[in-house]
């Protein structure tokens, strides 16, 4: 995988408000200039169900439907109107990021919900999680990996110079692998997944990308680095805030590997932004902790939101996309 192939800064997915035109619009301008970062296809979830990012992905499901129901997204027979209005906002985020990247060379990010997270977020017939049956796990990773694989050759026939990045949200991994997620009843929870099977099942999901880029992104603590490095994850993302020192082994073999660390630096909710320099403080003090090279600190990290920018104003969630272009540089001007 080319060098070329990732920016310096990017943002998680999700941004403020329900106006898909404006957000195309402040994505693909945060990050215009060669060099300056990844522009990605904006979710915007304050639509309403079907633009959150569970019935996002459940739309892009091939022969599986899921419709809303009080208790959460359960899996159905048959499309209904949550499928098609999922699918038309889907749509609607695709128009436009197709007119804000008219001649667009370059990387390009898209994301999606993982297997797992969407599993333990789906529910069956009888209102239990998918994750309680590892045949409806199967059956969900199978057409998320279909879905995919559509979906991203759309966006390549849209954006042609594009060279697409997918990232898969997996919010919820921890909890799967850790015997974490409830019952419906929320009195029980349900059986640790093993992780072999937690990461074959990743890694097939991965492949629909072939040799393209490939993130996992988590913003809950205690990332699974090694895991998700054999499932096939070439960069991890996650809130920086949230590592530990307990972790700085885990990430140092990452990075000596090769993987791209997007590290979620900025805060995602209004407040006031540190300079520039300040937000990447941290990161450099890391690299020294673990005795890295501060030469490689440009090309191994993605300096990011600490997660997705739905819950931020509008001017704010401009604000910090361009703080992450300028915290991007101060790093790569001053490794030390």
């Amino acid at each position: 995988m080319t060098a070329h192939t990732w920016g310096p800064a990017t943002g998680v997915g999700s941004m403020p408000g329900g106006d898909a035109r404006e957000a195309a619009k402040t994505v693909a301008g945060s990050f215009d200039g060669p060099g300056q970062g990844i522009p990605y296809l904006a979710e915007l979830p304050a639509r309403g169900p079907g633009a959150d990012m569970i019935g996002r992905t459940a739309g892009l499901l091939v022969d599986l439907y899921a419709r809303v129901e009080p208790s959460g997204w359960r899996i159905g027979d048959r499309p209904g109107r949550d499928t098609r209005r999922a699918r038309a906002w889907l749509g609607e985020d695709l128009d436009a990021l197709e007119e804000f990247t008219q001649g667009y060379e370059g990387p390009l990010k898209v994301q999606a919900v993982g297997p797992w997270t969407l599993a333990a977020a789906l529910e069956l017939r009888n209102g239990e999680a998918a994750l309680s049956d590892p045949g409806a796990c199967r059956d969900l990773a199978g057409s998320l990996a279909e879905g995919l694989r559509g979906h991203l050759a759309d966006v390549r026939r849209r954006v042609p110079g594009a060279q697409v990045v997918l990232q898969l949200d997996e919010p919820s991994l921890i909890a799967v692998l850790r015997g974490r997620i409830k019952t419906a009843s929320e009195y029980r929870t349900h059986r640790a997944v093993d992780r072999q099977v937690v990461e074959s099942t990743l890694r097939d999901v991965l492949a629909v990308q072939g040799e393209g880029p490939k993130v996992v992104h988590s913003c809950a603590p205690d990332v699974p680095f090694a895991l998700l490095r054999r499932a096939g994850a070439d960069a991890i993302s996650c809130d920086f805030s949230l590592l530990t020192e307990r972790d700085d082994e885990a990430i140092g073999e990452a990075v000596e590997a090769g993987t791209r660390f997007l590290a979620g630096v900025v805060p995602g909710v209004d407040g006031r932004l540190s300079d520039p320099a300040g937000s990447v403080m941290g990161v450099r003090t890391l690299w020294r902790r673990l005795g890295l090279d501060p030469g490689s600190l440009a090309e191994s990290v993605v300096i990011t939101p600490s997660c997705g920018l739905a819950g931020a104003s509008p001017a704010y969630a401009r604000e910090v996309l361009a703080h992450c272009v300028r915290a991007a540089r101060s790093l790569a001007d001053n490794p030390e």
